[in-house]
Order: C-alpha cells, then structure tokens, then sequence
C-alpha cells in the first residue's frame, strides 16, 4: 500500500476495501490491516482486489473521488467516478493539445529525450559495470553521440525532425546491444532490431517486454482519465494506442531493455524456452513466458527514487506516476511534462 499525490495504491492482490465513518478501511481474509481518511485522497487504485463495499464506492462517485480497478498484472479493469470528475475537460484538452502542433511537440520532445538520456545511461551503467568485459572506446564514444541527441531533440524544430533524431540515436544504441550479452551468445545473438514477428530470440524478448510495458501504460493513462489512443509523438492510427506508446518511450531502456539483458546474462530464460514457426518468427514458449513473466513481476517490485517527486516508488507504479504527472500537465497544474530521467 502506498499514497502518492493523493492517490491511494494498493499494490498487494486479494485486498478488500471498505468504508467506516470516513474512512478507506483495507482488509485481508476479515482482518483489517490499514485505513487511510478518504478526505485525504484524490484517487484510489487497486491492483488484483479482492473487491469494494458498496458504501465505499457510494462514497467515491458522491464524492468525485475515483475507485480504480486493476488486475494482478497491471490491466485496467474498471473506474467508478463521480459525475462531476475533470476527466471529460482533461481529455478535451488532451485532444486539444495532440491537434496543436508547438503543443503537443512541447510534450514529445521532452518524452523522447528521456528515452535518449535512459539509453545513454544504460550504456553508461555498462561501462562502469563490465569494463573488462566490453570496448569501452566504442561505449563511450556511442554515449557521447546520445548525449548531443539528447541536446538535439530537447530544440527539435518540429515533428519529423524529432522523429529523425529518435530514429537515428536507436540505431547508435542498438548497435552496440549484442555488446551487452555477457553470457548465452551463442545463442542469443543480436543483430539490429526486428519485429512483427521477432526474428531471433533477442528479439522476441525485447518484443515481449515491450509488449507488457505498453499494456501498463495504456492502463494507467485509462486510470487517470487520459486517452490511450490520442498521442503527441505517434500519429493516430486506428486500434493503435499512440499515447501509451509515447509514454513507453521513457521506460524502454531502463525497465524493458535491461530487464531482457538481466534474464539472459542471469539464464532466466534458456533457448530451449523458444519456439520457431514457419514463417520464421522466433516467440517465447509456455515455459518461456512463465519464466520472463516470474521475474518481471518481481522486477516491477523493486523500488526507485523517482527524480522528480524525490519519493520511492515501486518500477511497476512507475508509469501510473508518469501518467499522472502528464494528467496534471494538460490541467495547467505543472509547467512542463517533467519526463522520467533515469540514471
């Protein structure tokens, strides 16, 4: 359980929430175990519980406080909101933003250079963690050409400019990618990034992960009222979630990229956890997903200082954080989008 600008998460499953006087009241198997004053809070998020008491949710929509429902896995469920929420003036203004070009650039540039200072960072975090093992020549001069993208993309002129810049500095940083597989290499090759379908074990990891990374953002843009499908740096398209796209860009290096490095070097997963169709798509098994996904769970428990709120916050909540913060930004709350910057 942990509150965070007014928002309550509880983040332990089979929780059951209630209402005594005027108060949260979160119990597990009849017993109770916390209780937080609801005048206190904006919002309440609960991953995989066990349910609400009809008083709680009463309470809520009468009150203009949303009761957010989530799965174990960080799925949106449900929102039970009041009738007057700010959620139809903050999508309003989300619309408003993505159709105004200098707007929604504002937003893009900031999300796309945090995905470049993360990707300089995790090359930086090799170079300090296996000098021996890597050209740390080659790192260093990679990082120095992310550091002036970074630079580039902050005063991006406009949409395909910013869009070039992220192009070419994911083609730097994956190019020294295999670089960073320290065991298993025979096997778990790199040769430049594919996808639709993966074409080589890497692959399909990195396609997996960003697959579940994508899926907890569009969750948590839902949950703060925000449209998962209407973006500022991916264009609209039909069925695609440009917004949680966007918003993945930030965690991609840190939480995806490094994440499938950990289950390789660490043997996490095997080759034999692949399987190879005809068409020549190479994706995880059974055994492989049951493995990836064991310790991405536990990956996503894992704490972090957040560099903008300066509290510790679970890698799983990182984007429910970040949406939130984007949710305060289009409200007029914040000057700027303060993006994730990892290091």
């Amino acid at each position: 359980m942990k509150k965070l600008l007014n928002t309550l998460y509880i983040t332990t499953p089979d929780r059951y929430l209630s209402l005594d006087g005027e108060n949260v009241v979160i119990s597990a198997d009849r017993q109770e175990i916390a209780r937080v004053p609801l005048h206190n809070l904006e919002r309440i998020m609960a991953f995989g519980s066990a349910g609400a008491s009809p008083a709680l949710m009463g309470k809520c929509v009468s009150e203009s406080r949303e009761l957010v429902f989530m799965s174990r896995s960080g799925r949106f469920l449900a929102r039970a909101e009041g009738e007057v929420s700010g959620n139809v003036l903050l999508r309003r203004t989300q619309y408003r933003t993505a159709d105004a070009p200098e707007q929604s650039l504002a937003v893009a540039r900031n999300m796309i250079a945090a995905k470049l200072y993360n990707s300089r960072w995790t090359l930086e975090r090799t170079i300090r963690d296996h000098p021996m093992r890597i050209d740390t020549a080659l790192f260093s001069e990679k990082s120095g050409y992310l550091q002036k993208a970074i630079a580039a993309a902050a005063e991006a002129p406009d949409a395909d400019a910013l869009r070039g810049i992220e192009g070419e500095a994911a083609s730097v940083y994956f190019s020294v990618f295999d670089d960073m597989i320290l065991q298993q290499k025979e096997e778990f090759r790199f040769n430049g990034r594919n996808r639709r379908p993966p074409l080589d074990r890497v692959n399909a990891l990195l396609s997996f992960a960003y697959t579940l990374c994508t899926g907890m953002c569009a969750s948590a843009l839902e949950a703060v009222g925000l449209d998962p499908y209407v973006g500022f740096f991916h264009t609209d398209r039909p069925g695609r979630r440009s917004l949680a796209l966007d918003l993945v860009e930030e965690f991609r290096a840190q939480l995806c990229d490094r994440f499938v490095l950990t289950v390789i070097n660490k043997r996490i997963v095997s080759p034999e956890q692949f399987d190879l169709r005809e068409n020549g798509a190479v994706l995880l098994n059974d055994d492989g997903r049951r493995a990836f996904l064991a310790a991405w769970q536990k990956r996503k428990d894992d704490e972090i200082v957040h560099p903008y709120l300066e509290e510790k916050v679970q890698w799983g909540m990182l984007p429910y954080v970040q949406a939130l913060l984007l949710a305060r930004y289009l409200r007029g709350d914040l000057d700027a989008y303060p993006s994730f910057l990892w290091k």
